[in-house]
């Protein structure tokens, strides 16, 4: 596989604006000063990407009270985001990368193995971004399962 991007802690978070499921820009710069968990996953209503949104969503309360904001990040247009979000309860803005631009500057998209094969796509990731807007925890090829409770008991909570 090739070498691409990829984050490590202490490097400025790369700012992006993008749509939500409801057609609104979010921001990066709306979190300074607040930590975020930012997660890239594959596509919405999938098994393992409403497994790993389910996990944030009932984890919410939890990193919230502890300071923690949560971004989703998928390619999915915001229709499906909205669709998505309603079908599964969930509380966390869903942001839309339809060109894969900003998971490309996370390291979040390129080759990845799957099946064996090596294919282009996208590479589940988590990030958490401090208050000053430095990556703090850079997770690439995370699991859809288990991997929020993993970063729960990485981040004291």
């Amino acid at each position: 596989m090739s070498e691409q991007n990829r984050l490590e802690p202490g490097d400025q978070a790369p700012k992006f604006s993008l749509p939500d499921a409801d057609g609104n820009t979010v921001s990066l710069e709306d979190y300074r000063g607040r930590s975020v968990v930012v997660y890239f996953y594959p596509a919405a209503a999938t098994p393992g990407c409403t497994k790993e949104a389910c996990d944030f969503r009932d984890s919410l309360a939890v990193l919230n009270d502890a300071g923690f904001d949560v971004l989703g990040i998928s390619p999915d247009k915001p229709a499906k985001l909205a669709k998505f979000r309603d079908d599964q309860g969930l509380t966390f803005p869903l942001l839309s990368d339809e060109d894969r631009a900003v998971m490309t500057e996370w390291g979040a998209f390129g080759e990845k193995k799957n099946y064996g094969k090596i294919v282009q796509g996208v590479i589940r990731s988590t990030f958490v971004v401090d208050q000053e807007g430095k990556i703090a925890t850079a997770l690439y090829n995370v699991k859809a399962t288990g991997h929020v409770e993993r970063l729960r008991r990485d981040l004291g909570l």
